[in-house]
């Protein structure tokens, strides 16, 4: 089982001895007029929010809405909304609510208004969980508990609620009274279990404070049994702060709590890629993907392509050999193009052509094309290798697929293609650079005229050089020096006259 990465918007009370007030309006409860957000001391920076004027091909019923609730006084709001004549449906209120976040005041007076005037206050719970979130977001945490009584006056109360508590709370830098909102929540009719204590987890692990949730763990379960999601959140937290001392001990206590569960790959991607930034990288990786084939468990696609770059960053190409192997013999798991890009460009630097080559040949058939990346490493190593030939089809095959070469590789394409007296190539490489705007273009440029009279190409050369003045390329001055002298030898010194003037007028 694995536990699910994407949290919803509306996710995450601060405790109260107060008896719920039961107003005959259900919305009545949320003060008319909002206080200014708390202050946050621990709080890094004020959030953003999205707004209606970023959000594309909005239906002009909500543009103006939203329009309205950004521009009107707040004296004068309800009375405008209530002359545009609109009617309001609670999925136009929902969806006003999303792009309202950074008006508190105007989104509460329209949430209310709405509910008066055209949903006989019955609003959807997904309504009032925007409205909660909206206002702890904000930092309007005690409007957000007048809200969340409301709600349960109406029996709406769900996790949802409580999540959006959670994250609004933690986010403040107030995970204390996150974790008191945690402590209280069956008071308002929604169970303390363990699905609840992952929501509360997440969003403290989230926002890296994951000794602050290994720490309320370690009380928490003695009253709530974990399950593979909690520690693979856990496990998720040690991985984005770079734990291995913790992220060690959370693992070996979930091997003893939960078990070993082959469905629980998250918890070992998360394990393992921590390992790989540790003192023994990928090597101490290794190991524990052969600990996890023993017990029939196997870690996903997430670990085996940050294993791979690893072992590419520190030129491991045996461990990533083996690992290539791991991998391919686990069903299910198939090598990506960056997987391939990775294990292709340390073949190659252990000069291993031909299994480079392989690799690169078995792309398209295991479903990895090639990428811009893949194409640059295979011309880099074969113009180093001089591979000519198979340096020449990589490059139109590239060129064909729309990815393009990059400026090192072509300037050294130039040089080694006219380097063979090949200047066919290296024109063809030049136009490519010219038309793409490969740049920048001044070194190939110089080299190209320089070098293709050596070539017998002095006709290309002149014309050339004067396509680049156009184009205001510069031509240094040794260049066009060493050009002269090429003229000159032919009798063509005038053709150099004229184009000395032209570089000369631009």
């Amino acid at each position: 089982m694995s536990h699910n990465r994407k949290r919803s918007h509306n996710e995450s009370p601060p405790p109260t001895t107060k008896k719920p007030h039961h107003p005959k309006s259900p919305t009545a409860a949320i003060p008319t007029t909002l206080p200014q957000q708390q202050p946050q001391p621990n709080n890094p920076k004020p959030p953003t929010f999205p707004s209606y004027l970023e959000t594309p091909n909005l239906p002009p019923k909500i543009k103006l809405l939203c329009q309205i609730l950004s521009t009107t006084s707040p004296q004068s709001l309800e009375s405008t909304l209530t002359d545009t004549g609109i009617s309001i449906s609670s999925d136009d209120v929902e969806s006003v609510l999303k792009l309202s976040y950074s008006l508190p005041g105007p989104a509460v007076k329209f949430f209310r208004w709405a509910g008066h005037r055209h949903l006989a206050h019955r609003h959807s719970p997904y309504s009032w969980n925007l409205i909660i979130d909206l206002l702890g977001k904000n930092l309007l945490f005690d409007a957000m508990w007048d809200a969340v009584k409301s709600m349960r006056s109406q029996s709406l109360l769900s996790l949802a609620t409580f999540a959006s508590v959670f994250s609004s709370y933690v986010a403040a830098g107030r995970v204390d009274e996150a974790i008191m909102t945690f402590e209280v929540m069956d008071q308002y009719g929604c169970p303390r279990d363990v699905v609840a204590l992952n929501s509360l987890l997440s969003a403290i692990c989230r926002d890296g404070k994951t000794a602050k949730a290994q720490e309320f763990f370690d009380l928490a379960r003695a009253k709530v049994r974990p399950d593979a999601d909690t520690y693979a959140i856990l496990l998720e937290g040690w991985e984005n702060e770079g734990n291995v001392q913790n992220i060690r001990r959370t693992f070996g206590e979930m091997v003893v709590v939960i078990g070993w569960d082959p469905m629980n790959v998250p918890a070992y991607d998360s394990f393992l890629n921590t390992l790989l930034k540790g003192p023994g990288g990928a090597r101490e990786a290794l190991k524990f993907v052969g600990v996890m084939k023993e017990k029939r468990c196997y870690p996903g696609t997430k670990f085996f392509r940050n294993a791979f770059e690893e072992c590419f960053k520190t030129s491991d190409a045996d461990t990533a050999s083996e690992l290539w192997e791991e991998m391919k013999s686990r069903d299910g798991c198939v090598p990506d193009t960056q997987m391939y890009n990775s294990m292709i460009a340390l073949q190659w630097y252990r000069n291993k052509v031909d299994i480079a080559l392989r690799l690169f040949d078995e792309m398209a058939f295991k479903g990895a094309f090639p990428n811009e990346q893949t194409y640059n490493v295979m011309l880099q190593f074969l113009l180093k290798n001089r591979k000519l030939r198979d340096a020449e089809v990589i490059f139109d095959e590239m060129v064909k697929n729309e990815c393009l070469p990059n400026n090192a590789n072509c300037e050294m394409a130039i040089r080694v293609f006219l380097g063979s007296r090949d200047p066919d190539t290296a024109i063809k490489i030049w136009k490519c650079m010219v038309g793409n705007n490969i740049g920048p273009l001044e070194s190939s440029a110089n080299f190209l005229v320089v070098d293709l009279p050596f070539s017998h190409r002095l006709p290309e050369a002149k014309k050339y050089a004067e396509d680049m003045i156009e184009r205001g390329i510069k031509l240094n001055s040794s260049t066009l020096s060493k050009l002269k002298q090429s003229l000159v030898k032919v009798g063509k010194g005038d053709l150099y006259d004229q184009l000395l003037r032209k570089w000369k007028s631009h």
